[in-house]
């Protein structure tokens, strides 16, 4: 399923099977999970995009093939490929392990061809092994959905109340994560989402109510989950002095502007600039010790225009995971 133009929609087109560079896998997808990013991508909100380029960041499948120089994956290995498809390796930040700021930096899905196929190339660097216990479309959400997350979560240090503004695929990963490390979460919705809340509860919130409604306590940190500019300053006065408020999101809209009082008090404003592999040895080993459960609605991969517009009109409870059957095709 390709993005054409800008706005889309997806369109279905037969490709041959790429063929492994060296130091790349070929990868027979099994499932792929769909991402806000993918919404990003679009609408035309990220920059350069390379039309036409396969979306999808949340890869599932098995080795099929490996190019010259590959070492450590064999094929019919089960993997997972991330949003974080290529860095450069030589750069201050990649030495430092700061891959993720790698300005040399290339993204599944969107500078690289992803997962809405039934195959697709990744480098070998950027295959991650996939825990057991897990099927291929519960694990699929843990690829981005839970490792930003994670990287979110480990961002607001050793906060007790948190609040989560938007609980989609991310957040239903990352309470549960919280709730295990004894947290208490505080689940912010689309005002008047009822579904999303009794979700947020089901989780092990302690409340859960609309994004327009003040935090019943004041809050150590917040994460914010949704492209919302605008909740930026709500969230800054959710938290307490000393607090953090973490943007989740690879985009958002405009921040407004806001009274230096909000900031005052030593609270903190941070940003979560894509993932590392650090990142995704930890969550992945972690994820089957909490344990997480990812909550899915399964979708054919001729029907992720469906599975977009769902994503967009607050349809989908937990995160919507591609399925690439050979008889779908």
């Amino acid at each position: 399923m390709v993005l054409e133009h800008p706005h889309g929609p997806l369109v279905r087109r037969e490709r041959s099977v790429p063929v492994p560079a060296p130091g790349q896998v070929l990868i027979e997808v099994v499932a792929c999970g769909v991402c806000r990013t993918d919404l990003h991508l679009l609408d035309a909100e990220l920059p350069d995009i390379p039309y036409p380029i396969v979306p999808g960041h949340q890869i599932v499948g098995r080795v099929a093939g490996t190019g010259e120089g590959v070492a450590g994956l064999r094929v019919g290995q089960r993997v997972g490929v991330p949003w974080v498809g290529y860095t450069c390796g030589a750069c201050d930040h990649c030495r430092h392990g700061r891959e993720n700021l790698c300005d040399d930096a290339r993204f599944t899905g969107y500078q690289i061809d992803g997962g809405y196929a039934s195959h697709c190339v990744a480098d070998a660097r950027y295959a991650v092994g996939l825990p057991d216990g897990y099927a291929d479309l519960e694990v699929a959400p843990l690829l981005c959905a839970g490792l930003i997350g994670y990287r979110s979560l480990r961002m607001c240090g050793d906060a007790t109340r948190i609040g989560f503004y938007g609980f989609g695929a991310a957040a239903h990963v990352i309470a549960q994560v919280a709730r295990w490390e004894g947290r208490e979460v505080y689940a912010f919705t689309r005002p008047g989402d009822a579904t999303a809340q009794a979700f947020a509860t089901s989780l092990g919130a302690v409340w859960a109510g609309g994004s327009n409604k003040p935090a019943p306590r004041p809050l150590d940190a917040a994460i914010i989950f949704a492209a919302a500019g605008d909740l930026v300053p709500v969230a800054l006065r959710a938290v307490r002095k000393g607090g953090t408020v973490v943007c989740g999101g690879i985009h958002m809209s405009d921040v407004p502007s806001f009274p230096y009082a909000l900031l005052w008090g030593e609270r903190s404003l941070r940003s979560v600039a894509n993932l590392t592999r650090r990142d995704a040895g930890e969550f992945l080993a972690l994820a089957p010790r909490v344990p997480v459960r990812t909550h899915t609605t399964a979708y054919r991969l001729d029907e992720a225009n469906q599975a977009l517009a769902d994503l967009r009109s607050g349809r989908l409870t937990g995160a919507a995971v591609l399925t690439v059957s050979r008889g779908d095709l």
